[in-house]
Parts: C-alpha cells; sequence; structure tokens
C-alpha cells in the first residue's frame, strides 16, 4: 500500500471499512520518540495525518461517517487521556488535535492526584461515545462521553443481565447493529461474550444473550469474534488449553455449530492436562491467581512430580488456557514428558483489576519477586510435588524475573530457562526503540533518576549468586531485548565458571515463531529440564 514510505518502521492497520475502503493506521518509526497516526483510503492511497505523540496517539473510534476519530494517549498502563481529531485534511496536511477528556502530562501539577482512566474499546454514537473504562468499577466497565456538553464528563452505565462468576475484566465493546452491541470479559482467564442492547438516554446496557462462556464456548479464550448483520450470526475461533482453535458459528437462535475439529495429532485428549486452579495468599495476604498443570493419570507416572514455574511476559499480561499462545503447548509437552508446571499471575498481571495491574509500575523485581517466593513456600504443602527439583523459566519481562528469581533466591532452583529477559536495566533501556523509552522511564525507571533502584533491581546486580545450570534463548533480530542483552549475560556469567547454555535463532526477533524454529525450541527446553531436574524415577 505504502512503497517504502514506511521502510522499517512499524505499521499497525487498527481501523478497516471495507464498505468505505478506509482505514486508520498506527506508525512507530523505531528511530524518534513519535507514534503517528493516518487515515488511508484505501483506493487512491491518500494518506491524511491524524496528529503524533510520544504516548502512542491511538484510535479508538471514529464516528459513523469517518469525519472524526478519538485518540487515546497512554502515559502508563491505566493512565489515558482522550482526543478528538477531524478527517476533513488533504493529504500530507497535518490535523489538529483537541482535547476531549482528561489532563495532558505536561499540564499536570506535581504532587496532585490524577485518577486513572482505563479506557479500551469505544464506539462513537449519535450524540456521544459509549467505551470501555476503569473510572467506575475498578475491573473495567462502560462510560459515556456525551459530546454535546460543554464540559467534558464521563457518566457511568449500567451493565444488567450477566450470568458469569468469578475475577476478571471487562476487555472489549464491538457495536452489532441498531442499538446492539457486544461485550467481551476475560474471567479467570476465559472468555466470556454477551449481546446486549444500549440504551443510550437511560445509560443502561442490558445483555440479552450468552453467545461464548458456556456449552461448546467454555473454559477457553476466544482469538477472534466478527457479527455479520445481514445474517445476524456470529463468527468465533475459539481455544481452549488442550485444543488448537477451532472455528464456530453462533446462529441468531443461539445454536452454536462447530465448523473446524483440529486435534493434536497422535495424542489422545486424554494425555492432555487441563490445568487445576491453584490460586494462593502470598506474603502480605495478597489473593493471587495460579494454575498447576499436572500429568494426566493415562500417561501413568508415579511419585512425586519435578515442577518448572512458568512466568509469563508483559509485565501486563496474563498466562490463559490458550493452546494458540506460545507457552500452552510447552506446557502440555512438559506435563507429557512428566513434569508439573506451576503457572501463576502474579500482581501485575491483567485480568484481575488495574489496581493489581499497576503494582508492577516502577516496582520490578519487588512484590512481584515476593509473590514467586510465596508460591514456592505454598507448594511445599502439595505431596504431589518434588519441590527439591524445581526449575524456572519465562519470556521478556518473564525472563527479567527468571534472572532475577535465579539470582536473589538461588537455593531455590535446580535449573534456569531465559527467553530474552533484560539483564541489566540500563542498557536494556539505552537499546530500547526511542518509541518505546518514553513509557519505559516511567514505568520502570529513569536511568538518571532512578540510578539507584535500577541497580538493585537489575539482574547483573545479584547473578553471581546464581547456582543453578541456565540455558538462555535469544532472536538475533530482537528489537526489544537485542541480542546483545542475552550475549552480555551470557559472556559475564561463562567468565564467572557458571554453566550457560546460548541457543541463538537468527531469523527470530521478541518471539520464536517459525515452526521449525519453535519445534527446536521446546525440545531444547524439555531436554534441559530432563537433564536438570529428572531422576530414575521419572
Amino acid at each position: 500500500i505504502f512503497g517504502d514510505r514506511f521502510g522499517g518502521q512499524q505499521v499497525i492497520c487498527v481501523k478497516c471499512d471495507p464498505t468505505r475502503n478506509l482505514a486508520l493506521f498506527s506508525i512507530d518509526p523505531r528511530t524518534v520518540a513519535q507514534n503517528d497516526t493516518y487515515l488511508v483510503d484505501l483506493v487512491d492511497r491518500t494518506l491524511t495525518p491524524l496528529g503524533s505523540s510520544p504516548y502512542g496517539n491511538v484510535p479508538l473510534a471514529v464516528d459513523a461517517g469517518w469525519s472524526q476519530v478519538l485518540l487515546a494517549d497512554q502515559y502508563t498502563f491505566g493512565d489515558t487521556v482522550l482526543y478528538r481529531c477531524k478527517t476533513d485534511g488533504q493529504d500530507g496536511e497535518k490535523a489538529e488535535r483537541s482535547l476531549c477528556y482528561g489532563i495532558p502530562l505536561a499540564e499536570r501539577t506535581a504532587g496532585e492526584h490524577y485518577p486513572l482512566t482505563g479506557f479500551g474499546a469505544a464506539e462513537w454514537g449519535d450524540a456521544g461515545i459509549l467505551l470501555i473504562t476503569a473510572l467506575f468499577d475498578d475491573h473495567y466497565g462502560l462510560g459515556y462521553l456525551p459530546l454535546a456538553t460543554a464540559a467534558a464528563t464521563i457518566e457511568p452505565v449500567t451493565i444488567s443481565g450477566l450470568v458469569h462468576t468469578g475475577e476478571g475484566e471487562l476487555v472489549d465493546l464491538q457495536h452489532c447493529a441498531g442499538e446492539r452491541y457486544f461485550l467481551t470479559y476475560n474471567i479467570d482467564g476465559v472468555s466470556w461474550v454477551y449481546e446486549g442492547t444500549w440504551q443510550e438516554h437511560a445509560r443502561q446496557f442490558g445483555v440479552v444473550r450468552v453467545i461464548c462462556g458456556q456449552g461448546l464456548l467454555a473454559d477457553g479464550v476466544l482469538e477472534a469474534v466478527h457479527y455479520e448483520p445481514t445474517t445476524g450470526r456470529y463468527s468465533l475461533a475459539f481455544s481452549t488449553a488442550t485444543t488448537p482453535a477451532q472455528l464456530y458459528l453462533v446462529e441468531p437462535t443461539g445454536t452454536v455449530v462447530a465448523q473446524t475439529a483440529e486435534r493434536l495429532l497422535g495424542l489422545a485428549a486424554d494425555q492432555l492436562a487441563t490445568g487445576e486452579d491453584a490460586s494462593y495468599s502470598s506474603h502480605d495476604g495478597s489473593r493471587i491467581s495460579a494454575r498447576l498443570y499436572l500429568p494426566a493419570e493415562s500417561l501413568g507416572y508415579h511419585g512425586k512430580r519435578p515442577v518448572v514455574f512458568y512466568i509469563h511476559g508483559g509485565p501486563q499480561s496474563q498466562e490463559r488456557p490458550d493452546f494458540t499462545w506460545f507457552s500452552m503447548p510447552l506446557i502440555q509437552f512438559l506435563t507429557l514428558s512428566g513434569f508439573a508446571v506451576w503457572v501463576p499471575n502474579v500482581r501485575g498481571s491483567t485480568g484481575y483489576g488495574l489496581a493489581y495491574m499497576k503494582q508492577v509500575d516502577h516496582d520490578w523485581g519487588g512484590q512481584d519477586r515476593l509473590d514467586h517466593v510465596a508460591a514456592f513456600a505454598h507448594l511445599r504443602n502439595d505431596e504431589r510435588l518434588d519441590m527439591d527439583r524445581v526449575g524456572v523459566m519465562g519470556r521478556s519481562y518473564g525472563g527479567y524475573m527468571t534472572l532475577t528469581l535465579a539470582g536473589r533466591h538461588p537455593e531455590l532452583w535446580k535449573a534456569a530457562v531465559d527467553m530474552f529477559g533484560p539483564y541489566d536495566l540500563f542498557s536494556f533501556l539505552d537499546r530500547l526503540p526511542e518509541t518505546w523509552k518514553t513509557y519505559f522511564y516511567q514505568a520502570l525507571g529513569h536511568p538518571a533518576q532512578d540510578r539507584e533502584f535500577l541497580i538493585e533491581r537489575s539482574p547483573s546486580t545479584h547473578l553471581q549468586h546464581l547456582a543453578c545450570p541456565m540455558l538462555v534463548i535469544q532472536g538475533a533480530n530482537d528489537p526489544r531485548v537485542v541480542e546483545q542483552e542475552s550475549r552480555d549475560l551470557v559472556e559475564t556469567l561463562r567468565a564467572q565458571g557458571k554453566a550457560i547454555d546460548y541457543l541463538v535463532f537468527p531469523d527470530e526477533g521478541h518471539d520464536v515463531l517459525k515452526y521449525v524454529n519453535k519445534v527446536m525450541c521446546y525440545n531444547r527446553i524439555v531436554a534441559f529440564f530432563q537433564l536438570h531436574l529428572t531422576t530414575a524415577q521419572i
């Protein structure tokens, strides 16, 4: 579409209207701390600039005529300001943003408290904007931004008719037709979708029926959903801990019709682990959500199981029963090989409210670390587990936490696997793309202003105490945690006489995506833990 105009930059299509041949694109140039947004005519390929910002300038909603766009700047997670921007400029003519809601960072008074807004998905109506927000509910709800009033206010919206139980968050809002919308919830890691009616005058949303969360569409993760107004059908892609993504149609009558029957070739369903809730109380009494995956009984393993702690990335992320994600096939491979896999969502994780997630801001390696240490003590009470044979692994931030735990609590671990985790927080921050630095200076720490804190929280400060073998895995083209970061770790620890294996994928970035690489990666990880955690008992 763009030729070489955005060569070497990250280009994301945020919204697209195929009936109008219009789309909104977000551009991350990587080299300067500025994110650009464009309205693109897909027929003649003209671009209308919709503003720039070092804080995102992310499109949340567009009006029915595609003449105005709602944009969001996010300083840290949950701290968001809204802008409106008209789209009537010419190609190359920059449109001006106007403040819609919130106090921009540059206009804030030091020491004053500013409520977190937590804005998410939004839909532009005739007289205002319906949007997800944490202003009235820490676990997110609906708010309404009337556009006719002079003062920018957001009013609470009442939601009725929900039937799920458990803890979670409202994560998505989409328009169906007329007054009908659907809401998506993440409840204890599994997806629920409700269709309902939006009564704008009463500021009420009433659920009419459940689309996902029951029957065939229970205990899994929604990968994608689309409503077709001409038929009234929903099409969904849905995955669980033990099944690849399947395609379903949900008829207007509520009937769910499976369109695919994908399965794991060569494995019986009873050989896979569904996992069990293993939530626990941390060192300060905080409830921490976790799941424990044990080898299936049909596999015939006996005795206490060696344990692998699997720590997700982010830190603002969540481990869910989702076979399409990198971790779940690996978790299943580990259980098939006789390991128990402990999968916690410690503080800082998404899915449990904004306040829970915000606890990790400017506290990497603090309370989150202690949650893992508390989990180790908690699991000693489980007679099914051999807590003298425990390994730890994680990716990205999970790799950082793996390095932190291995260095600060070396007595707990017999093996560790770090996948592209930050080793030295100073070099990590310095090597980030320019567009990422603004956020990380606020959410993690500033190299000059927070020097002592970053020294104390860097794994490099503590890893001389490493007491177990370690496997380090890295993509050579990683733009976030560059290969040199992992190479520094490997070379330093090897010089200290530590047992370090290093696996570099020359054609991967901040992930392992290619099939042949993923197979190699899974096999190396499982073989590494088998070598260092197993005995004749397994």
